[in-house]
């Protein structure tokens, strides 16, 4: 059984409203619907969890599994995928899951991200200062600005992110390349991530695969598959994700032009506005299905065990139990009185361990727009905006102005 997916990139059952606002079908799903079926997009069907509680739940419980590599499960989509990979950390139940995080925890923590912050911000500045006055702020901005911070944490060649962006672009995809491609792309991919732990292996300095190597727990530390897979997803996610987040961010700004002449007027709310960003627009894909492995009651309803589910992030950040008025964009909503935090990053065990270098990222970029572009406005209607059609939706291009 196949499923196409629509021109928005999304399976059929669920697919976004106007301008990329979250679907109508999650506030029919949460009411009539909170786990029922739908399509995904290798077509098959799974439960799909849109309240707020029964995803936090679902990510929480220690009977919802990641090991998806039993024969005749669900699939996400059709051929090879980031589920067949048993070095995946996201792939990984406890305790194997447990020991791969606490030997990595201390890589990843604000403390250590932190001082990467003026370096985000003067690359921000660097980008900038080479855009004129019209440009396409996907291009020339969102995706570069996380591809030079990965390149430059991971100590690789710039040179090398274009080759970065065609693997991630193949192996993300749905709908316009083969099966065959995707598994080639995903194939070169980790080879070339391979390649790179073998040299830091050879050549020890003081980049992120290097504290990746050292990184131990007592005496344990990452197996070469598990090295090979972290810094994989540190570049898949490291530049897709990010990027698309900045690019979604700030087509949602500028569609609310009061809210971004108050950024311009202080750019210190740029923090608090993320976490808005984060939570109306986040993710950009969604999470990663889960097989329940002994019968659990949510709040939602039961699910037995065997059950494949998919908690979709964007529907929970939606639920109005959890956000009152959750269609109003608000970059002051998590600044007085935050409501319940948003799940843009996952929640339990497998929450985004690179969660504080995204916002970083997400932060300075936001604030370098504001500060050296206060102008910034779309070229284009917003209706004319177009949308990838992969796992991680974002705009194309997004043409902007800063001139009269």
């Amino acid at each position: 059984m196949t499923t196409e997916l629509d021109p928005n990139g999304t399976w059929p059952d669920i697919v976004p409203g106007p301008l990329a606002t979250p679907s109508p079908e999650f506030a029919r799903r949460r009411e009539s619907g909170p786990l029922e079926p739908a399509p995904m997009p290798s077509g098959d069907r799974v439960p799909v969890a849109v309240r707020y509680e029964d995803v936090r739940a679902l990510l929480a419980s220690p009977t919802s599994s990641r090991n998806l590599r039993l024969p005749g499960l669900p699939r996400f989509v059709s051929g090879v995928g980031i589920d067949d990979d048993p070095d995946a950390l996201i792939n990984q139940d406890p305790p194997d899951h447990t020991r791969y995080r606490r030997i990595m925890h201390g890589t990843f923590t604000p403390r250590q991200i932190e001082p990467w912050r003026p370096r985000v911000a003067n690359i921000a500045r660097e980008l900038l200062d080479g855009l004129g006055d019209d440009f396409d702020l996907v291009q020339g901005y969102a995706l570069q600005l996380p591809g030079r911070v990965i390149c430059e944490m991971l100590g690789v060649p710039m040179d090398d992110y274009e080759q970065f962006v065609r693997w991630t672009d193949m192996f993300l995809t749905t709908s316009t390349v083969t099966e065959q491609a995707r598994y080639e792309g995903y194939a070169e991919f980790m080879a070339y991530a391979a390649e790179l732990v073998a040299q830091h292996r050879a050549k020890p300095g003081t980049d992120l695969i290097d504290l990746l190597i050292q990184a131990r727990d007592e005496e344990d530390r990452l197996s070469e598959g598990e090295l090979v897979n972290t810094v994989f997803s540190l570049i898949t996610a490291g530049h897709e994700t990010t990027a698309s987040m900045i690019g979604r961010g700030v087509f949602r700004l500028l569609l609310h032009p009061g809210q971004w002449a108050e950024l311009v007027a202080d750019p210190s709310l740029a923090a608090t506005a993320v976490e808005e960003i984060l939570r109306f627009d986040g993710p950009p894909a969604s999470a990663f299905m889960r097989r329940i492995t002994e019968d659990i009651d949510l709040p939602g309803g039961s699910l037995c065990a065997g059950t494949v589910v998919m908690p979709n992030l964007n529907a929970a950040n939606h639920d109005p139990n959890a956000f009152p008025d959750p269609g109003r964009f608000d970059i002051h909503r998590f600044t007085d009185h935050p409501p319940n935090p948003h799940v843009a990053f996952g929640y339990g065990p497998h929450r985004c361990l690179a969660a504080s270098l995204a916002r970083v990222e997400l932060t300075e970029a936001i604030r370098a727009l504001v500060v050296q572009r206060p102008a910034l406005r779309l070229a284009i209607s917003p209706e004319s905006v177009t949308w990838t059609d992969g796992l991680v939706y974002r705009p194309v291009t997004l043409p902007v102005t800063t001139g009269s």
